[in-house]
């Protein structure tokens, strides 16, 4: 109980400073891939749509208490992924208290993270999100949906949710490597406009969590 107080209070206060994190789980996959994303997804929000969200974000567990503090989480990786019950558990209960879970496919995830969100929510599954969907409409406007960012396997980009009680809650980003474009710009020598439209899906993420 004292969690959700905590977790709502930290919503509540709009101009209060706020904190992200990177999910550190097991499995062996590398969870500390893109290690400029977050930084310079932060600074981007933080200049062009008004947040004021920690300049260095955090690293948390995810069967810790802590994962209450953060009103955003960002997973990535190329490899496996595991969760334990306690794991699952805290991942739930965070999700069901307003938490969100952003989970990136940096190539080489899918084949194991889709059996690990089915440990979190075993009677809910992944639901393509429409284009139509808010995440894709502002501040910044995709009317296609999720953007390519790096190629892979010539494969269309998806995003995937759960939804719970008409709110998304975790999505599940796949075959577009948005963190990819948020690295620092020597890292995959992407273009300009390329980095620019992975910061503002990036950006519209952020702000349709702390607008919903």
């Amino acid at each position: 109980m004292k969690q959700l107080f905590y977790l709502l209070l930290l919503f509540s206060i709009p101009t209060f400073s706020q904190e992200i994190a990177l999910v550190k789980y097991s499995g062996g996959g590398d969870w500390y891939a893109n290690p400029t994303s977050l930084p310079n997804l932060i600074k981007y929000c933080n200049v062009n749509i008004n947040t004021r969200i920690k300049t260095k974000p955090s690293t948390v567990e995810p069967s810790s208490p802590d994962l209450f503090s953060y009103p955003y989480v960002h997973m990535t990786g190329h490899g496996n992924v595991v969760f334990s019950d306690a794991d699952s558990n805290n991942l739930k209960n965070y999700l069901l208290a307003g938490g969100f879970l952003h989970i990136d496919d940096n190539y080489g995830m899918d084949q194991y993270i889709r059996k690990e969100i089915k440990k979190i929510f075993p009677n809910n599954n992944l639901i393509e999100i429409p284009a139509n969907h808010a995440i894709f409409q502002k501040p910044y406007s995709f009317p296609n949906g999720l953007p390519k960012i790096h190629e892979h396997d010539g494969k269309r980009p998806q995003a995937f949710g759960i939804f719970i009680e008409n709110k998304l809650v975790l999505l599940y980003t796949y075959e577009c490597d948005l963190g990819d474009g948020w690295e620092d710009p020597e890292v995959n020598n992407d273009p300009i406009d390329v980095r620019e439209k992975a910061l503002k899906m990036g950006a519209n993420i952020l702000n349709y969590i702390f607008n919903n």
